[in-house]
């Protein structure tokens, strides 16, 4: 539960699940900027404690995103561990680019009237009106899409991260998640870098 405490910091309580959550994402981020498969791995950690924390702030499209996560994890960690030309990092085309970001507004809007109701739709399981669905949705379907490109190791999705990270240090404040929205704050240093390193490391 969010109310279980491990300590403060500047008056801000950081619950253990916020806490766990936040640490793993760091490390998870890390070994993504570095191309290294334990991203995965430590990926599921955050992932399970994320999952939890958002339920509690009614983040209802970020929590179901966790479960997406989580398979595609599963994907990601037997995709980079395998011996295959899909193994190299690369650029999409533009035509998939374009493509992408249909998807991304398609399912933004789509998504967002779903949550909007969702309290609605399955009252027994939530109870409180989801906060912010569309915004909650643009980060879920773009992570969705991001993931996606991260396993396949494509470039742009270093992009999409950025954009997410962006949302989220706002939607974050805003829900008085604080440490978590400082998080993103570094995932946002974190996917500039992985977007740097990954250019390189494709023109190499």
């Amino acid at each position: 539960m969010i109310e279980n405490i491990a300590f403060e910091i500047l008056s801000y309580p950081i619950s253990y699940v916020e806490l766990i959550g936040t640490l793993f994402g760091l490390i998870s981020v890390y070994f993504a900027t570095r191309a290294n498969i334990l991203t995965w791995a430590t990926g599921i950690v955050n992932e399970g404690f994320l999952f939890i924390l958002f339920f509690q702030v009614q983040l209802y499209a970020d929590m179901f995103l966790q479960v997406y996560f989580f398979a595609v994890t599963l994907y990601g960690w037997y995709q980079w561990n395998a011996k295959t030309s899909e193994n190299k990092i690369f650029e999409t085309s533009f035509k998939n680019k374009i493509f992408l970001a249909a998807i991304i507004l398609l399912g933004t809007l789509l998504s967002g009237i779903f949550f909007t109701n969702i309290h609605l739709y399955l009252p027994t399981y939530f109870k409180i009106q989801a906060a912010y669905p569309f915004t909650d949705s643009f980060v879920m379907v773009t992570s969705i899409v991001a993931t996606i490109l991260l396993a396949k190791k494509r470039v742009e999705n270093w992009y999409l991260w950025i954009a997410v990270d962006l949302v989220c240090i706002v939607l974050y404040f805003k829900k008085g998640i604080y440490f978590l929205s400082l998080e993103y704050f570094i995932f946002l240093w974190f996917a500039s870098y992985g977007l740097y390193h990954w250019r390189k490391m494709s023109y190499d």
